[in-house]
């Protein structure tokens, strides 16, 4: 069987970028590329004697894909990723057990059983309470399967890499749909709000989370890979991602995948070696006026308008009092719950029916934070600080992992602007426990230069040691 993330990186992006004009031109085709595409996968975690490295594979793949099928109303039910990821997950850790040391992981399972009972006693009459409590902890139950899967699970830095290689792919389809299939920008931006038409027609904060992943991945790319037209690629990707981006004229995103890209830097030049920090200056400044031409193009195409989204003004240049487009009031509810029921919380997906008693509006939160508090109580604190925790301890053992930092920021910048809408921020999440090795290769040369070092043999300065990327 062919194995995708062995091809050529520019056969695997032209190939996607084919898919994508595909869709547009005949729309169904989507739902065949996915099904196709899920059974391959699928088929490839049960013939595989590497069942787990396939599962987090696949499940890396349909996270990064799960916006543009959205947009195409591909899937079968509007949560389907989530349950794909959960079960491709909970394939790998069939096959491979998990560590003991994810207990931390059971537990915060575990914490969301009274949040159900709750709900059970308060669900609204004629409402299911099934699918308020699935929508509403799917994301979370996923989060918790992928982190128990992935804790202290060893993965080599090129099969990370892979993983990541490949999901450039589907993000790529989304980034060239966009431009395929939306209006004329200078047409259709009139003010500073987030932009449905420039997102393809589904939700703004979505897409520009899902072309910030993007934008990272072809930023990390950029970064560790020699190959000259392999970099062309990765900027030309990551500009054309962060143009789309801004167009969406939602912030979270964006501003998300630069905390992410600075985290990365900053690790960098603390853990690398001079040699390769130095090797990566002159393409952070090619980047840097890649972006800044970029914006300019922007800024031209929007008639400013995009300087004043970031600049937090309307299209008129007033400054905006609420800098959280209207979360802050929703927010503010979410706490009012939670100081009503400060123990339990008001139950599992029960925070929208609180607020339409509130204000009249029937709302899903933007904050997982908040919302855990408001629907789970004190229970919904331990869960937080079990997540946040949990990593950060294991990280003083584990610093292999160059994009651990990144990841996290991630998952909580995405869960504070964008709850778990998406599958995202729960898989991405699991990435920042992996433990990432040297390859096997790499692995046997150093042990034979050090039994030649131990022989009374100096090593050769002119010997290249190629530093690890994720050490």
């Amino acid at each position: 069987m062919i194995k995708v993330e062995k091809l050529s990186y520019p056969i695997l992006i032209i190939a996607h970028l084919i898919m994508a004009l595909t869709v547009v031109v005949v729309p169904f085709t989507a739902t065949i590329f996915f099904y196709l595409i899920t059974g391959y996968f699928t088929l490839r975690i049960f013939s595989n004697a590497d069942r787990a490295h396939e599962a987090l594979l696949a499940a890396c793949y349909l996270t990064c894909w799960e916006v543009f099928l959205r947009m195409n109303n591909v899937l079968f039910f509007y949560e389907m990723i989530k349950y794909l990821v959960l079960i491709f997950m909970s394939l790998g850790i069939f096959y491979r057990g998990f560590s003991i040391k994810s207990l931390p992981y059971v537990i915060y399972l575990l914490l969301m059983i009274p949040s159900i009972v709750v709900a059970s006693q308060a669900i609204p009459l004629g409402e299911s309470l099934r699918k308020a409590v699935a929508f509403n902890l799917s994301g979370p139950v996923t989060l918790g399967v992928v982190a128990i899967y992935c804790y202290q699970r060893n993965i080599e830095v090129k099969r990370l890499d892979e993983i990541l290689k490949i999901s450039v792919g589907p993000i790529a389809m989304l980034m060239l749909y966009l431009f395929l299939v939306t209006p004329n920008v200078r047409d259709i931006v009139t003010s500073t709000a987030s932009n449905f038409a420039l997102s393809g027609g589904y939700g703004p904060n979505q897409v520009a989370t899902a072309l910030g992943i993007g934008m990272f991945i072809c930023f990390a790319r950029f970064l560790r890979e020699r190959d000259f037209w392999t970099n062309v690629i990765d900027i030309t990707l990551l500009i054309g991602m962060t143009y789309r981006a801004w167009l969406t004229f939602s912030r979270g995103g964006v501003i998300t995948a630069a905390a992410m890209i600075i985290s990365v830097v900053i690790t960098i030049f603390i853990l690398k070696r001079s040699s390769f920090r130095v090797s990566m200056l002159p393409k952070l400044v090619v980047l840097a006026f890649g972006v800044v031409l970029a914006w300019g193009f922007t800024s031209l195409v929007t008639k400013g308008l995009i300087d004043k989204r970031y600049a937090n003004q309307d299209a008129a240049g007033r400054i905006k009092e609420d800098l959280s487009t209207g979360r802050e009031e929703l927010i503010t509810i979410e706490l009012e719950a939670f100081a009503e029921n400060p123990i339990a919380g008001i139950g599992a997906g029960q925070v929208k029916y609180y607020r339409a008693k509130k204000d009249g509006i029937l709302a899903a939160s933007h904050n997982e934070t908040s919302r855990l508090l408001s629907e789970h109580g004190a229970i919904g604190i331990l869960s937080l600080l079990v997540l946040i925790f949990t990593p950060l301890i294991y990280r003083f053992s584990h610093r292999r992992n160059t994009y651990f930092y990144a990841f996290l920021i991630f998952w909580f910048a995405t869960i504070n602007h964008s709850a778990m809408r998406i599958a995202a921020p729960s898989f991405i999440y699991g990435l920042a426990l992996l433990n990432v090795i040297p390859d096997r290769k790499k692995k046997r040369s150093i042990a034979k230069l050090n039994r030649w070092e131990k022989r009374g043999f100096r090593r050769s300065t002119s010997v290249p040691i190629i530093a690890t990327p994720s050490t």
